[in-house]
C-alpha cells in the first residue's frame, strides 16, 4: 500500500475510508430493493482539481464513461451493461484506450500519453475501472524525438 502523501495529510483517511466503504458493500443484503452499481473514491491536494468528462450515450450499443484527470493519473470509470457474451477488457496503448464489451470497442480519448506498465482495470460489480498513469512529459516528448 502506498504511503501517504504530504501534500495530503487527508490520503491515509481517505484511503481507510474507501476500505469501510467497499465492506460496506460487499455485506450488503441482496434482497433489498436498492443496490449501490459501482464507488469510487478519488483523494489529491486541492491545488490540483480533478477534470471530469462523461461521455453520453449516443447509442444503445456504446456504453458511457465518465474520466476524472488529476495530476498524475487518469480515472476511467463505465458502466457495463447487464448482459454480457465474453468479460469485458480494457485496450490500453500508450496513446489509446478502448473499453472492450460484447466485443464492441469504445474509444475513451486520452488528453496525454499514459505508461502502460503502471496502468490497470478491473472489473467489479457491473462497473469497469481504469487507471492510467500519465507518462511524464519530458519522457513522453523524448518518445516522440525518436
Amino acid at each position: 500500500m502506498p504511503m501517504p502523501s504530504n501534500d495530503n495529510p487527508y490520503d491515509e483517511f481517505i484511503r481507510n475510508l474507501s476500505r469501510v466503504v467497499e465492506d460496506l458493500l460487499k455485506n450488503l443484503p441482496q434482497e433489498e430493493v436498492t443496490h449501490i452499481i459501482g464507488c469510487t473514491i478519488i483523494s489529491g491536494n486541492g491545488a490540483n482539481l480533478p477534470q471530469f468528462i462523461i461521455k453520453k450515450d449516443e447509442s444503445e450499443e456504446e456504453i458511457s464513461y465518465e474520466v476524472i484527470e488529476g495530476p498524475d493519473r487518469l480515472f476511467v470509470t463505465a458502466r457495463l451493461p447487464v448482459q454480457m457474451n465474453s468479460a469485458p477488457y480494457a485496450d490500453i496503448t500508450p496513446d489509446s484506450l478502448h473499453i472492450i464489451v460484447n466485443e464492441k470497442r469504445t474509444q475513451v480519448p486520452l488528453p496525454c500519453r499514459v505508461d502502460v506498465i503502471h496502468s490497470y482495470y478491473q472489473v467489479r460489480h457491473g462497473m469497469i475501472d481504469i487507471i492510467l498513469k500519465k507518462k511524464p512529459l519530458a519522457t513522453a516528448n523524448a518518445g516522440n524525438q525518436e
